[in-house]
Parts: structure tokens; sequence; C-alpha cells
């Protein structure tokens, strides 16, 4: 007597198969379109003459990446502008820089403290916890303003957990302060330190807060190598 075998098959669906496809494609363009964006805006770099004014060109391109993925995940309100502070710098240099893209110029080009905890005229010591005293790398949107001990300052809302996500818990704002001066620097050699904060100059204070506040986006960097390996803004596609 014969036997009769049957045999069963699955197939994936087409239209599931077309879904896949359709996310893989996306997702690669997505990976293109933020290149093409970054590589766009890294002429500045150059158009600025940027090295020359002592910010490095790889502190510039991780600005960017950051500032891309903040500003397609909707965080930035006002999305032309960019600040870094290099803090591969010397404090006895400007080492704040704050780019608007939309217009391609350099506004402003300032000192800038870092903690105290951090150096002296280096900051080589970074920490997100409270009472270190030390300056917190990352990324920050600006939030609003609001009048302390040292005048009118800036919230500073960090966007990277275990970086500088305890900003606002910390007080790290940006503010005011005579310690913060070209003069300082001619006799001492450095400018002063704060308690965390990137405090600047009292003679911008106010154009610059109100030029950065509410919505725009700031970049804290150094080449410090557990930030630049584990900050998931520089090293995870979004």
């Amino acid at each position: 007597m014969g036997m009769l075998v049957c045999m069963s098959f699955s197939f994936a669906r087409p239209d599931a198969a077309h879904d896949l496809k359709k996310n893989i494609v996306a997702a690669a363009t997505t990976v293109v379109s933020a290149k093409s964006a970054i590589e766009e805006k890294m002429g500045l770099y150059d158009s600025l003459e940027l090295e020359s004014k002592g910010l490095s060109r790889q502190a510039f391109e991780y600005a960017l990446e950051g500032y891309n993925k903040l500003l397609n995940s909707g965080k930035l309100a006002k999305d032309n502008l960019l600040s870094i502070l290099d803090f591969s710098l010397p404090s006895s240099k400007k080492r704040l820089f704050i780019v608007d893209l939309a217009t391609g110029q350099l506004v402003f080009n300032t000192y800038a403290a870092h903690g105290r905890g951090s150096g002296e005229t280096m900051a080589t010591k970074f920490s997100n916890e409270p009472n270190s005293y030390q300056s917190s790398l990352g990324f920050y949107v600006t939030g609003e303003t609001y009048n302390g001990k040292h005048g009118e300052s800036l919230r500073l809302n960090g966007e990277e957990e275990g970086f500088n996500d305890n900003a606002l818990a910390r007080g790290v704002v940006m503010h005011s302060a005579a310690y913060v001066d070209e003069s300082v620097v001619a006799s001492q050699g450095r400018i002063g330190r704060s308690q965390g904060c990137p405090a600047i100059p009292e003679s911008v204070t106010k154009e610059i807060i109100t030029k950065i506040k509410n919505g725009s986006c700031l970049f804290l960097y150094s080449p410090d190598k557990n930030y630049t390996s584990h900050s998931k803004l520089l090293n995870e596609n979004s």
C-alpha cells in the first residue's frame, strides 16, 4: 500500500518582507542623510577659520553629530545655534565658540571657566556627581533664565545619562563671573574656576544668554576617552 507523504511549507508574507525592506532602506537613508547634513556644515570649520582660533576639528565634528541627533529628536527649539566649549584648550584661551549655522557666522568667541575640581589651567577630570565641583561633559539643551547670586543665569538641561543629566540638580548653570576676564589671564596666567558651571565674562553674559536661551544646543567637549567611547549621542545611530 503506497504512503501519501504530506509536506508543509511556510512562506513569509510578501507584505511583511516588503515592510522589512522598507525599514532597512529607511534606516540606511536616515544615516546617509545625517552624514550629509554633518558634512555640509563641516565646511563652516574652514570658512570661519575655527582652527586658527583654537577650536579642534574633532570637537566641531562631534558637536555637529550630537546637534543633528538632538535636532532630529525635536529637542531644539532654537536650531540655528551651536555652542561649543572646548576643554582641550587651556582656560587662558577663548574656548567658548557660538556659531550661527543658518547665517554661517561665529557670533561669539570668549573665555569660559571649568570647575575647580576639574583641574587648574586645563580641565582633565569630569564628573556628574553632586559636590564634585567638576565640569560635566556632553550635550545640553539651554533652558530658561533666572536671577540668582550671579545675576541673570541660564539653566542647562543635561541630555546625556551618566555624564551630565544631574546638571539641574547640581545647580550647573551658565552665569557671569568677575574671575573670567582677560585681565585675570594677564595677572595669573589663567582665569578663575567655578564650582562646575561654565561661567563666562560679565561683559558679554547678557548678550550670550539672550542669544542662546530657550532651546539651543551646548556641547562641552574634551578628548576624554570614557566620554567619547560611551556617549550615546556620539556612538549610536538614530
